[in-house]
C-alpha cells in the first residue's frame, strides 16, 4: 500500500528579509493595473463604443445568441470568477502538495498579462473571440492573486502582517494610477491640448490608442512581476525523503484540500472571519464593480468625470490603507475592520441620496478611503488565522479567493435584480447595507478574542513536530 504523501513545508525563509517583502510587494505594482485599466475604467468604455458599433441598440450576436452588449461583459466578468472560484481550490492544493507555489503564480501572472496584451487586437470584427481572451486575462488576474497573497504569512512576521499587506495595496494603487495616467495622456492628451476629437498621441486614432493602453497593461504587469519573480524564495519542491504516491499530482491535490477541509471545521475563529469577510466584501465588491455603472447611469455624468472619479477612490486608497494600518496596530484588526464596516454602511445609505457634483466626489473620497482598508486588513487579518507556519497557506487563500469571488457573483447579482425589480439602482445601493450590518455581526463575534486558535500549532509539517512549536503557539496573537 503506498503511503499518503506529506505536502512539503515553506522553505526556510528569512522572514522581515527586506529584500524579499519589497519584491513580493512589486507584484501589487505589477497587476494592479489590470483592475484599474480594464476592469474599472478604459476597458468598459472601450467595450460599449465597440457593441454600439456593431450595433446601436447595443444587442450583439454571441455563439448564436442576441444578448445585450453591457448585459455580456458583466456575464464574462462572472464566468471568469466562477471558473475560478472553482479550480483555485484544486490548483492551490496541488501547489502545496508539490511545493511549487512559486511556479503556479508565474503561470497564472503569464496567462493573464498576455491576455491582456492580445486585447490589443480587439476590433468589432472578432467581439466572440475578444470576450474569450478577456475571460482569460480574468482568470489571470484571479488566479495570480491566490498564489501571491499566500505568501504573506511566509515572509512576514505576524506583528508586520498589517503593514505589509498596507504596503503592498498602496503600491499597487500607486502603480495603476500612474500607467491610467499614462494611458489617458496618450488617448485624451492631444484632445485636452486643444487638438481635434478623435485624434491620440502621435496621429493614432483614440481607438487604437485605447487598444494601444491595453498591450502596455500587459507589458506592464509581466515587466514588473519579474521583480517579485527574481526575489521571492525559490519552489522548495518535493522533499528528498518524501514518499511518492503512484496515484501523482491530481488525486494528492485532491487530498490535500480535503485535509485542510477538515482542518477548517476545526478553526471557529477562522470560520466567522470567513463568514464576515464574505458578507462585508460582497458589499464592498459590488460598489467597486457598478460605481462606473452608477455614475453613467444615474448620475448621467460624463467620461472624464468618471475617471476622475476612479482616479480618486485609488488615491485615497492608498491613505486608507495606511489609516487603517496604524489603527490595527493601536485597537486590533477585527475592531478597526469594525469601523470600516460601518462606515460602508453609512456609505449605503449615502448613496441612495447622491448627486453629481461636489455630494458625489466626498462620497468617492470616503469610499477610497475604506476600500483599500478593508481589502488591506482582511488580507493580513486571514493571515493572523490561519494556521502559524502551515505548509497549506495557498490551500488556505484559495479558500479566502473563493469566498471573495463568489460573493462578487452574489453582490452583482443582487444588485442587479433589485434594480430591475424596483425600477431604480438607487434602491439597489442601499440594499447592500444588509451585507454590511450581516458581516458586523460576524466580526463582533470575534471581539476579544485570540485570533489564532492555540490547540492548532504548525499542520502538516513532514517529520516530527519542532520541539519550540507549543512556544511558537504561545505567540501575541491580534485581537
Amino acid at each position: 500500500m503506498t503511503p499518503t504523501p506529506t505536502p512539503i513545508a515553506a522553505p526556510g525563509i528569512e522572514k522581515d528579509n527586506k529584500r524579499i517583502t519589497t519584491g513580493w510587494t512589486f507584484y501589487d505594482w505589477a497587476n494592479s493595473v489590470y483592475p484599474l485599466v480594464i476592469t474599472s475604467s478604459i476597458f468598459p468604455i472601450y467595450w460599449g463604443s465597440i457593441t454600439k458599433a456593431i450595433n446601436p441598440t447595443d444587442m450583439v450576436d454571441f455563439l448564436g445568441f442576441q444578448v445585450p452588449g453591457s448585459s455580456l461583459l458583466t456575464y464574462a466578468i462572472s464566468f471568469a470568477f466562477l471558473l475560478i472560484a472553482l479550480v483555485s481550490p484544486f490548483l492551490t492544493s496541488l501547489a502545496d502538495y508539490s511545493g511549487r507555489k512559486k511556479l503556479f503564480l508565474q503561470i497564472f501572472c503569464y496567462l493573464g498579462a498576455l491576455s491582456c496584451a492580445a486585447l490589443y487586437f480587439f476590433t468589432e470584427d472578432n467581439l466572440t473571440l475578444s470576450t474569450f481572451i478577456f475571460v482569460a486575462a480574468t482568470v489571470g488576474f484571479s488566479g495570480s492573486i491566490v498564489f501571491y497573497n499566500s505568501y504573506l504569512p511566509d515572509i512576514s512576521s505576524e506583528e508586520k502582517f498589517d503593514s505589509l499587506s498596507a504596503r503592498g495595496f498602496s503600491m499597487g494603487y500607486i502603480g495603476s494610477v500612474l500607467l491610467l495616467v499614462i494611458c489617458l495622456g496618450i488617448i485624451m492628451g492631444p484632445h485636452i491640448a486643444g487638438g481635434p476629437e478623435g485624434v491620440a498621441l502621435f496621429g493614432m486614432s483614440t481607438g487604437k490608442a485605447t487598444r494601444l493602453s491595453f498591450l502596455l497593461t500587459g507589458l506592464w504587469w509581466v515587466g514588473f512581476a519579474q521583480i517579485p519573480f527574481f526575489t521571492l524564495p525559490p519552489d522548495a519542491g518535493r522533499a528528498a525523503d518524501a514518499p511518492v504516491s503512484q496515484d501523482g499530482w491530481l488525486l494528492n491535490g485532491f487530498r490535500e484540500l480535503g485535509k485542510v477541509w477538515d482542518q477548517l471545521k476545526q478553526q471557529p475563529n477562522l470560520k466567522r472571519f470567513l463568514l464576515a469577510y464574505f458578507t462585508y466584501n460582497m458589499g464592498v465588491q459590488t460598489v467597486m464593480y457598478v460605481a462606473t455603472i452608477f455614475g453613467d447611469k444615474v448620475l448621467k455624468l460624463d467620461s472624464t468625470s468618471l475617471i476622475v472619479t476612479i482616479l480618486l477612490l485609488q488615491i485615497v486608497g492608498i491613505l486608507g490603507a495606511w489609516l487603517f494600518a496604524k489603527l490595527s496596530d493601536r485597537i486590533g484588526n477585527t475592531r478597526a475592520l469594525s469601523w470600516a464596516v460601518f462606515i460602508w454602511m453609512l456609505i449605503c445609505i449615502a448613496g441612495y441620496f447622491v448627486q453629481a457634483g461636489w455630494s458625489f466626489y466626498a462620497l468617492a473620497a470616503v469610499i477610497g478611503l475604506t476600500m483599500g482598508a478593508v481589502q488591506s486588513l482582511s488580507r493580513s487579518t486571514y493571515s493572523k488565522i490561519i494556521p502559524e507556519n502551515t505548509p497549506n497557506s495557498a490551500a488556505y487563500f484559495s479558500f479566502f479567493d473563493v469566498v471573495e469571488k463568489l460573493g462578487i457573483v452574489i453582490g452583482t447579482l443582487s444588485f442587479g435584480l433589485i434594480g430591475q425589480i424596483t425600477g431604480s439602482m438607487r434602491n439597489s445601493i442601499l440594499s447592500l447595507i444588509v451585507f454590511f450590518i450581516l458581516g458586523l455581526g460576524f466580526l463582533l463575534t470575534l471581539r476579544g478574542k485570540k485570533l489564532r486558535e492555540e490547540s492548532l500549532g504548525p499542520i502538516s509539517l513532514p517529520g516530527p513536530p519542532p520541539a519550540s512549536a507549543a512556544a511558537e503557539m504561545s505567540a501575541p496573537m491580534a485581537r
